[in-house]
């Protein structure tokens, strides 16, 4: 194996570890079959042997640890079950999950494993989505919810419409992007492979040259001055300095991979750690993205529940976002007989339920139709200058009251920002609503700075103001009008909930929606770029101490001379420890 990699090494002129095993065991036999049959010298037959089980045992403990960081993804990849029940031409089979087509309708009863991605059409249940996103609460599934292939079903059964198979589905491209992210190189990475090769050349160079001293000019026996040349050659670790690097970019692209957070390229991993600036789009990203009713407010004849159950009736059966917040409002509420709807354009909608005329809209329908606001105007303009959305709601011409829609905060984004404070980070929030709605939403978070009322095609000149300050910038957002900014960033970061065309513009996929997930990212990524610079230390410090060493440098004062088995030993040591050390990365807190 050393002898083939060493010829190919050659032959394309970049020397490695190949290239010095192989010097140093042919040198010993080549010597030893000499002093065998041609002079009289100490032979390295052992020597040899025992050379190359000391590499061969480091290089196996090396793919082992490589194969441990890794082996997660590959256990990822056999989570897909092999079968899956299909409907064609109006009867249920069970066929290969290879064979599964988009557009197939796909049968999943309790207990089952969900072969490909798809979308519920019929049924609710569910779904144990922990061993793709790392989220340990089962989500409710029901028609019109994503499924994820691989993921456990529980209690219920559903028909789900298949639209990702093979290679497409969220499973194949998660293993695909951790993949590509350990194939990537950082610049330390790249800093660190030169040196490797350097550092080969000085072992091939020191070799011949350690010899020629010890026996010309220091007047030193031939095995002497012998062993102390293979052993220059031996000791010479390069694989320590490749793997500085690569072994801790593997163990972290994998661990935080099964933790929902997916880093696309081993530059957005280590550039993570000095983020300066944190740029939020608002809506989908440090927001739901789907209005709620935050306010209800009532005339004093009419209860809360009753305006509810009211506006509830005129919107039943709406797929408006504002009806859809409302009726999430009434859920639990038997709404009441709804006729004669009659849509206002740009104002509202009037009905009639149980007898009642209902005008449901805002401020200019009411005028419109002459209704008298009274006293809950000043609650309603107290409302819209929180940024708020406000329905008025009368009934029979009087107004009965009204409820206010916003776009809440997720649960986790005011501890996000918290924490990016706490870090010395800036937060910066980037928005196209109104500087009302803005302002609403930073007070709440304790967010300094805003830019609010941006266009889409002005995000990337925003970002480009905070990166010309001096500052290293990430954008975390979720649209499709957020890609160019998320190129632009110094490390783009996509709420896995959000487009496709954002999530392929990103550096970093959040896969659960948590703006929290961002301080993680940071905490890996600091981590991570610890590891590496104490592994380029180790390398470097091993080879500054051992290279004079083997050389024979402590000989004349105390005597400490090293064989070139034991220098196999130490070489192969560095590059365990090297390895261990990045290892150690799975220890790294981050929940």
């Amino acid at each position: 194996m050393f002898y083939v990699d060493a010829m190919h090494a050659i032959k394309n002129r970049i020397p490695n570890l190949a290239v010095l095993v192989t010097i140093s065991v042919l040198s010993a036999y080549v010597f030893s079959v000499g002093a065998t049959f041609f002079f009289k010298a100490e032979t390295f037959y052992e020597a040899a042997t025992v050379l190359m089980v000391f590499i061969l045992g480091g290089h196996w403990l090396d793919l082992r640890a490589r194969g441990s960081a890794s082996s997660a993804i590959r256990a990822l990849l056999e989570l897909s079950p092999s079968m899956a029940k299909v409907i064609r031409d109006g009867k249920e089979m069970e066929i290969s999950t290879a064979e599964v087509k988009v557009g197939d309708t796909v049968v999943v009863r309790p207990g089952d494993k969900i072969p490909v991605d798809g979308i519920v059409i019929e049924g609710e249940s569910s779904v144990n989505e922990a061993m793709v996103t790392g989220e340990s609460v089962p989500v409710h599934k029901i028609s019109g919810s994503e499924v994820i292939g691989a993921t456990i079903n529980q209690t219920g059964s559903f028909k789900f419409k298949a639209t990702k198979v093979g290679a497409d589905t969220a499973l194949a491209q998660i293993v695909q992007l951790v993949a590509a992210a350990q194939a990537s190189k950082p610049p330390a990475q790249v800093l660190a492979d030169r040196a490797a090769i350097w550092l080969t050349v000085a072992a091939i160079i020191f070799g011949p040259l350690t010899f020629i001293i010890w026996y010309f000019f220091a007047n030193a026996s031939l095995v002497f001055a012998f062993t102390l040349a293979v052993t220059v050659v031996v000791i010479a670790c390069p694989d320590a300095l490749g793997l500085a690097t690569p072994m801790a970019i593997q163990v972290a692209t994998t661990m935080t991979a099964q933790r929902g957070i997916l880093f696309k390229s081993a530059v957005a991993l280590e550039d993570s750690a000095r983020l300066q600036a944190v740029i939020f789009d608002k809506t989908g990203t440090l927001t739901k993205g789907e209005p709620e009713a935050t306010d209800v407010v009532t005339a004093p004849e009419v209860t809360e529940s009753e305006l509810i159950m009211i506006a509830a009736s005129v919107e039943q059966g709406s797929e408006h976002p504002i009806a859809k917040a409302i009726l999430q409002k009434a859920k639990g509420t038997a709404p009441l007989t709804a006729s004669s709807f009659e849509a206002v354009t740009g104002q509202g909608i009037k009905a009639q339920v149980e007898g009642s005329t209902i005008l449901m809209g805002n401020l200019s329908l009411m005028e419109d139709q002459k209704i008298a606001m009274g006293g809950i105007k000043t609650k309603a303009e107290e409302l819209g200058k929180q940024g708020k959305t406000v329905i008025y709601i009368s009934k029979d011409g009087r107004l009965v009251g009204l409820i206010a829609v916003a776009d809440a905060p997720r649960p986790t984004s005011r501890e996000t920002v918290q924490q990016l404070k706490a870090l010395g980070i800036e937060s910066i929030m980037l928005t196209g609503d109104n500087w009302a709605t803005a302002r609403r939403i930073t007070t709440d978070l304790g967010i300094e700075k805003v830019f609010a009322e941006v266009r889409p095609d002005q995000k990337v000149d925003k970002v480009k103001e905070i990166q010309q300050e001096g500052k290293l910038v990430a954008m975390v957002g979720d649209g499709i009008n957020d890609a160019p900014a998320l190129v632009q960033a110094d490390v783009g970061i996509a709420i896995g909930a959000g487009t496709d065309v954002a999530l392929e513009s990103a550096d970093v996929v959040l896969m659960h929606s948590d703006p929290l997930d961002v301080i993680k990212v940071i905490a890996i990524s600091k981590a991570t770029r610890r590891k590496m610079i104490e592994n380029l230390w180790y390398a470097a410090g091993y080879n500054l101490i051992a290279f004079p060493i083997a050389g024979g440098a402590l000989y004349p004062s105390i005597g400490l001379l090293l064989r070139p088995e034991i220098a196999a030993l130490t070489m192969a040591g560095s590059t365990l420890l090297v390895t261990i050390n990045a290892l150690l990365l799975n220890r790294t807190e981050l929940d």
